[in-house]
């Protein structure tokens, strides 16, 4: 019995260390309050937001509804 346990163990963790090697990197699960995005590629065009920079495309910047900015800069 002791055998099937350490052996259970040793493949959770194996398929814990699988999946983040797969998976890249993990986004925060927060939201901020973004009212319009900017990115390089569109010029000036105000598109859709991103909830934040995990999830926005690289080089393209968050305007915050108080009026701050956040740019999403590639890792």
């Amino acid at each position: 019995m002791a055998t099937y346990k350490v052996a259970l163990a040793l493949l959770l963790l194996y398929g814990a260390i699988s999946l983040q090697a797969t998976s890249g990197k993990a986004c925060p699960l927060y939201c901020l309050d973004v009212e319009y995005m900017t990115c390089q590629s569109s010029g000036d065009e105000k598109l859709n937001p991103s909830c934040n920079c995990c999830l926005a495309p690289k080089n393209c910047t968050l305007h915050l509804s108080d009026g701050t900015s956040l740019f999403c800069k590639p890792n």
